[in-house]
């Protein structure tokens, strides 16, 4: 994790929680008396008295001294239940994912009895029988929050378990002490940790609420002691109940906020952090330097006959040097009314990335270094709350992965109809009527039955469907088609993209279809341009491009496509 400036929240509960913790283990060292050393003149001294910096108590005992003392027995018992509940939730956790069957089935139910139990009322039961006892007590407590260590551990493993490189670990005859070890303990080790810190919070409340009951032993201190004797003598003594409490409260404060920290840096997608707002400005003016006179003027080249122009779009990402990596240099791309203009190329070469810009939705940590997007002559990269306003209604999205893009929780009608009314003004029932319509005229043959379905009620072809249903529900001028047919067998593949021509034939359309498949190219594009490392390297009809490319890159595509065919023949 990163502590400094980066996270100062952070660096400062990190060095709370050092101080507190070294301060407790020397406190033999460190403390200016013993803690049940008793001194008559200091009972009930104020803050900063001569010989107690922060007062006496109501037998005149040092505050300080017994706070130093007592924080040994609050990391004694923090270490117990942090042992115990770590030992029993991730032992069981990975045996109940991993392995699943009877084992799983009774450790959930065992699991379900003791989150039921209520806690402080077993400690409290636990006292009568066997009495102050620091070590049972928190060993039972650490039994009491070890479910939330297993539930944690056994839905990652669970996740894990069906990884194809746990398979192949198992294909290549490693044990499964061996697998659980390497792979599938380094896949839970962040949620362990993250967990940790708040399983040490409420070891402290916990440890600190018996002391203040009662139920530890008096003959040693604790915070929980401490904070008992003052507030009985609030009356004589006010500034004697500061103390502890804030001592527990910052200390508890500091590990759930080092909790959060440690979520945000260990459980971020991100690998590389995102350039802050002040570096971004500083890479984009940069770049435009670089971009110089030349360049500006060719951007502001627009067909006139074109639904949507890209001029010079350079996209970027942050490595890990802090520096930027340029992954789509400089792209001129115009797409026409009635026209497919196929993006075509291998993984990596930036099709998606050329998609995602012109719908506005490129990842957080992307940014534009130059280049303009074009749409009825205003650039939408130069105004966000106009590109905003398009996109859904002139602009549509038909993704790849159609049983991903919808909402579980939520019928089909309900999705397409709230998607309707948020780019359009119209009534609920005028909209289900047009979107029933819609369905129908996609090749749906029941639509009112699906209307009223959930997602996983239908077919991944179905679904796509759905998906192209409610982009062209808005009546767009352009679709942008990433992968439409990546998840569909051939036979729905060739439906889908029979449907999108019909479409295109009917509402006049212009699409931009990113894909990898020369195959779904030569049936459906009319224009096609070849992308390779984050640059257009040819553009031409489909035609030209099957019958005489001129680029070696886009004949090596053309010729590893036949050599696929060849082979699946």
């Amino acid at each position: 994790m990163r502590c400094g400036p980066g996270d100062p929240q952070a660096a400062i509960c990190l060095v709370f929680l050092v101080v507190v913790v070294v301060l407790g283990l020397a406190s033999a060292w460190v403390a200016p008396h013993d803690p049940n050393e008793t001194d008559l003149n200091a009972v009930n001294a104020a803050p900063l008295s001569s010989g107690h910096l922060l007062g006496g108590d109501s037998t005149g005992r040092d505050i300080l001294s017994r706070l130093l003392y007592g924080a040994q027995q609050t990391l004694f018992a923090c270490l117990v239940v942090l042992v115990v509940s770590m030992l029993l939730g991730v032992i069981t956790g990975l045996a109940a994912g991993f392995y699943r069957g009877r084992f799983e089935t009774v450790a959930n139910w065992v699991s379900d009895v003791i989150m039921s139990t209520p806690g402080i009322i077993l400690l409290i039961a636990l006292y009568t029988r066997t009495g102050a006892n620091i070590l049972a007590a928190m060993a039972t407590y650490g039994l009491i929050v070890a479910p939330s260590y297993f539930r944690l551990v056994r839905s990652v493993t669970l996740g894990v378990r069906s990884e194809l490189y746990v398979d192949a670990a198992k294909v290549v005859g490693l044990t499964d002490l061996r697998i659980v070890g390497r792979h599938v303990l380094w896949a839970v080790r962040a949620p362990v940790i993250i967990q940790s810190a708040f399983v040490l919070a409420s070891a402290i409340s916990i440890e600190a609420g018996m002391g203040f009951l009662g139920l530890t032993d008096p003959g040693k201190a604790s915070w929980g002691s401490v904070l008992q004797e003052a507030f009985g003598n609030i009356y004589n003594n006010k500034a004697g109940v500061l103390w502890p409490a804030l001592l527990i409260t910052l200390t508890v404060l500091s590990f759930v906020l080092l909790g959060n920290a440690l979520r945000d840096v260990l459980q971020s997608s991100a690998r590389i952090k995102p350039l802050s707002s002040r570096d971004r400005r500083q890479v984009m003016r940069t770049f435009r330097e670089d971009l110089g006179p030349t360049a500006a003027s060719e951007a502001e080249v627009v067909r006139a006959d074109a639904a949507l122009s890209i001029r010079g779009l350079r996209i970027g990402y942050p490595d890990e040097t802090g520096g930027v990596r340029e992954v789509v240099h400089g792209v001129d791309l115009d797409v026409r009314r009635g026209e497919i203009h196929g993006l075509v190329g291998e993984s990596g070469s930036g099709k998606s990335q050329l998609a995602f810009a012109t719908l506005g939705v490129l990842p957080r940590e992307a940014f534009v270094l130059g280049g303009s997007i074009h749409m009825d002559g205003k650039d939408l990269l130069a105004d966000a709350s106009h590109l905003r306003a398009l996109r859904g209604r002139r602009i549509a999205y038909v993704p790849q992965e159609p049983m991903s893009n919808l909402d579980p929780c939520f019928t089909v009608g309900a999705q397409l109809t709230h998607a309707l009314r948020a780019v359009r003004e119209t009534t609920k029932q005028e909209a289900e009527r047009e979107l029933l319509a819609l369905l129908a005229r996609v090749g749906i043959k029941d639509p009112e039955r699906v209307f009223r379905q959930y997602p996983h009620e239908i077919s991944g072809g179905m679904a796509q469907r759905v998906l192209i249903c409610g982009a062209v529900a808005s009546d767009p001028d352009v679709i942008v088609a990433d992968e439409p047919t990546t998840a569909l067998d051939v036979t729905v593949q060739a439906e889908v993209l029979e449907l999108l021509r019909e479409l295109r034939d009917e509402r006049s359309l212009a699409v931009i279809l990113v894909t990898h498949n020369l195959g779904v190219v030569a049936d459906i594009c009319d224009t096609v341009s070849v992308m390779r490392d984050g640059h257009i390297v040819e553009r031409t009809d489909v035609d030209t491009l099957f019958q005489s490319p001129d680029e070696d890159y886009t004949r090596e595509l053309l010729a590893s496509a036949r050599r696929v065919e060849i082979a699946e023949v």
